[in-house]
């Protein structure tokens, strides 16, 4: 039993390292920061694929104009339309000619003004997504030097605590010590706990046989979420 009161000690201890590791990992400081450093690190792709967006909408577009150009050139072929029909010309062709080309024309003048607005929203959202970048750039600098500050102060707490757990360690097995390090690194706390109806308090699995005869005379691992077991 004394590996077992050893072992509570220390994750008494640890307890409090941890606690101080949760606060710093949900602190505003560090969420200040961590949010900085992910937008600055995405932001030059951003920008880059709404620059090539906007590329491609102008090209596009200045296409589209040429075609209107084109097209509406075509419309001056029916200027002399009088004389032609005054020469016994059929009217219904060309009406019906003149009538497609316009009709081409509205459907191009809507794309045209459709793909307009896409570049606008496009440039818009490049400029806002240009002062953002650089706004953050400069809130970043705060936040690095808050952060290290506030990183700096907890350091000193967990070092504190950090040297009252390595004189505990050494009344530890050391298999035992490792196996008890696994389990904390894997997010497993607490580690150890006393058995409630010869069942993981945790999780409620029930022991085996030999779970049960290992835990009177000591210690066992519950099967399912593998933290230590003892009898209290």
């Amino acid at each position: 039993m004394k590996q077992v009161e050893q072992l509570l000690k220390y994750q008494e201890e640890d307890s409090k390292l941890l606690k101080i590791e949760q606060d710093a990992a949900a602190s505003e400081e560090r969420k200040n920061y961590s949010q900085a450093k992910s937008f600055l690190t995405k932001a030059p792709e951003k920008l880059e694929a709404l620059d090539a967006k906007a590329r491609e909408l102008s090209a596009i577009l200045e296409k589209l104009n040429k075609k209107y150009a084109e097209i509406e050139e075509t419309l001056k072929d029916f200027d002399n339309l009088n004389e032609l029909i005054d020469e016994g010309a059929d009217i219904s062709f060309y009406k019906k000619n003149v009538a497609q080309i316009s009709d081409k024309l509205k459907a191009i003048k809507s794309e045209v003004s459709a793909l307009q607005k896409a570049v606008k929203e496009s440039d818009e959202e490049y400029k806002a997504l240009k002062k953002k970048t650089i706004a953050t750039q400069k809130e970043y600098a705060e936040y690095s030097e808050t952060y290290k500050k506030y990183k700096e102060t907890k350091l000193k707490e967990m070092k504190t605590v950090q040297d009252g757990l390595d004189k505990l360690a050494k009344g530890i097995d050391p298999e035992i010590f490792k196996k008890y390090q696994a389990k904390r690194s894997e997010k497993i706390f607490p580690v150890i706990c006393a058995v409630q109806n010869d069942r993981c308090p945790k999780c409620g699995t029930e022991l085996s046989i030999s779970g049960k005869e290992k835990v009177a005379n000591g210690v066992t691992e519950c099967e399912y979420c593998h933290r230590f077991l003892y009898k209290d």
